[in-house]
């Protein structure tokens, strides 16, 4: 069969364009829904989550049977990662089913070469201690520029860093938080 130019650059773009319509999803919607129908583990519920390693936002999927996670996948429908995952996404059902994972708080006392597990309350005092410490030993009043004096009210040895997996409410708390305790130094994962 001999086929001309013109024959084949019509073949090629009906091809290229049928390929295209299919991608779209056009008259595939029943082949679609059969092929996730079984996708679901029995007796489970699904939710949808972002993964928290890096700033990329992939989009997971996970399966959660008697109040725990037995499945994280990638999200087909997300828009990031098109239900590709990484490595460290692959391998993130680790951080919640993990027997060496911490669940609760852990003090080391100074001089000691053990850990001690101790309370969230004793952890949450510990630390609200340790920050207001912190903040009144190098409070910044007042600063000299030439001969004039400004009020700067602030302190430099703190830091703020935010993550990945905070939404924009969360951040904006981050944010009012980290004016109050009067530091400047606030960054975001994103960008390190």
């Amino acid at each position: 069969m001999k086929i001309s130019r013109r024959s084949w650059l019509k073949l090629s773009a009906g091809v290229g364009g049928g390929l295209a319509v299919g991608k779209l999803g056009l008259g595939g919607e029943e082949a679609r829904a059969e092929a996730t129908k079984d996708r679901k583990l029995a007796r489970t519920d699904q939710f949808t989550t972002v993964c928290n390693f890096c700033s990329c936002g992939c989009g997971m999927v996970g399966e959660v049977q008697d109040g725990k996670i037995i499945h994280l996948e990638g999200d087909p429908d997300h828009v990031i990662n098109g239900g590709a995952l990484c490595s460290k996404g692959a391998a993130m059902i680790e951080t919640h089913v993990s027997d060496r994972r911490v669940k609760s708080p852990l003090y080391r006392a100074p001089g000691s070469n053990r850990w001690e597990e101790i309370s969230w309350e004793r952890a949450i005092a510990k630390v609200a201690e340790k920050i207001k410490s912190t903040r009144d030993a190098n409070w910044i009043a007042t600063e000299k520029d030439g001969d004039v004096e400004h009020a700067v009210n602030r302190t430099d040895a703190m830091g703020f860093l935010g993550g990945a997996q905070n939404t924009n409410e969360e951040c904006y708390v981050i944010q009012k938080a980290a004016r109050l305790f009067g530091t400047t130094f606030i960054e975001h994962q994103a960008r390190l």
